[in-house]
């Protein structure tokens, strides 16, 4: 038979539980984070001659690149879209409910 081996006492059994322990607890990274955009609402005089001097000159007209292009909200992107689509400055190529994409209109065919 072995020597009997001598038993710990209790405040020693809970010294060592509480040196031990798991270490520092794993963190979760944050992600990245994206740099908060701050978009106008209503137009400038010098955003308001931006759209119609520099959008109706781009090949391909969306929302994202108008919103991009100006800072402006998209809400009133969409409108400003649609007012030179009326007075005929730029022509629709494609209008849905997700995404519209114009183009500059050329000449006054009408194809």
């Amino acid at each position: 038979m072995p020597p009997k081996v001598q038993q710990k006492s209790k405040e020693q059994k809970m010294a060592a539980a509480m040196a031990g322990g798991k270490g520092k607890k794993k963190k979760w990274s944050k992600g990245k984070q994206r740099d908060k955009v701050d978009n106008k609402v209503l137009f400038t005089k010098e955003q308001y001659e931006r759209l119609y001097s520099e959008v109706p000159k781009m090949k391909l007209i969306t929302l994202s690149s108008v919103v991009e292009k100006l800072k402006i909200s998209g809400g009133l992107c969409r409108r400003g879209l649609n007012q030179l689509a009326e007075e005929g400055v730029i022509r629709p190529v494609c209008v849905s409910r997700a995404q519209r994409i114009y183009t500059r209109n050329i000449g006054e065919d009408d194809e």
